[in-house]
């Protein structure tokens, strides 16, 4: 098979379309070297094919590839197959371009000696703790590959971009969700009077339902809807730790503008039972 060549990115990328028409980025040593349009690339050449969700988000990669360092690509490529390795997921396609963009101008910006504090770092540390390990490997990567060592703050941006990418949410969706999140734990400690035990298996649960249920409200979906007796049932049997969901609930309302569901609030008053128990 031969790749028709769109357009000639670099020496090592090239565009082109896929057997059903879709474009595709190609990527391969020496590809792009002395080629044009209307000219092709042999299938034995091609090291990786990425293929994007969208037009417009082939367009943005298009454009990301053609003004940053061939080998910035291709380092944020083996990271994020790292990453889906060791956390055996599949990640959103466009994290191809967040990522990427990302650490390119990162390198940049520390050659020019401006670095960025990440407020969220304790959280990113304790709340997102596996992204977290990858963002410090992703740091390795870079500084074997590239020469440049990024800071510990760098790790917990590359996780949040890592979370975002399994979430499938934007970037500033991440981070209010990852405020949401401490401000919930912060509730729930003071409501309870009682220090959560992070290595609990029950904490756990509670931290990956925050997660998702902050995904929910930023995308506007609601949990399975439950039958309004069951939500009766759990309100009064469960009467302490609902109205902690009720303080929650008012939490989200009063500081980030979202509004949470009666279903919503069963599934929190679950686990809020569970982790309260459990302490």
């Amino acid at each position: 098979m031969k790749y028709l060549i769109q357009m000639v990115v670099n020496n090592n990328i090239v565009c082109s379309v896929d057997d059903k028409g879709n474009e595709i980025i190609v990527r391969g040593k020496g590809i792009g070297f002395q080629k044009k349009k209307g000219m092709t690339v042999e299938e034995k050449d091609v090291e990786k094919i990425y293929r994007m969700d969208s037009q417009k988000d082939t367009s943005k990669l298009q454009e990301l590839l053609s003004e940053i360092p061939p080998e910035h690509f291709e380092t944020c490529t083996e990271i994020i197959e790292q990453v889906e390795n060791d956390l055996n997921k599949k990640l959103s396609r466009r994290i191809y371009i967040t990522l990427t963009d990302h650490i390119s101008f990162a390198i940049e910006r520390k050659k020019q000696k401006i670095e960025y504090e990440n407020a969220l770092l304790w959280e990113i540390k304790n709340f997102y703790s596996r992204e977290f390990e990858c963002g410090v490997r992703a740091l390795d990567i870079i500084e074997k590959r590239l020469g440049t060592r990024l800071s510990e703050d760098e790790a917990g941006f590359i996780a949040l971009h890592i979370v975002n990418a399994q979430l499938d949410t934007k970037m500033d969706s991440t981070m209010e969700i990852t405020r949401l999140i401490a401000g919930i734990l912060s509730i729930v400690r003071r409501y309870y009077e009682i220090e959560l035990n992070q290595d609990s298996l029950d904490y756990e649960r509670f931290l990956t339902h925050l997660k998702f249920f902050g995904q929910r409200l930023y995308k506007n979906k609601s949990a399975k809807k439950e039958d309004p007796v069951f939500h009766d049932m759990i309100k009064e049997r469960y009467f302490t730790d609902y109205h902690c969901a009720e303080v929650i609930r008012d939490y989200i309302q009063d500081t980030f503008h979202h509004e949470v569901s009666a279903d919503e609030m069963v599934f929190l008053t679950v686990h809020l039972r569970r982790i309260s128990c459990a302490e």
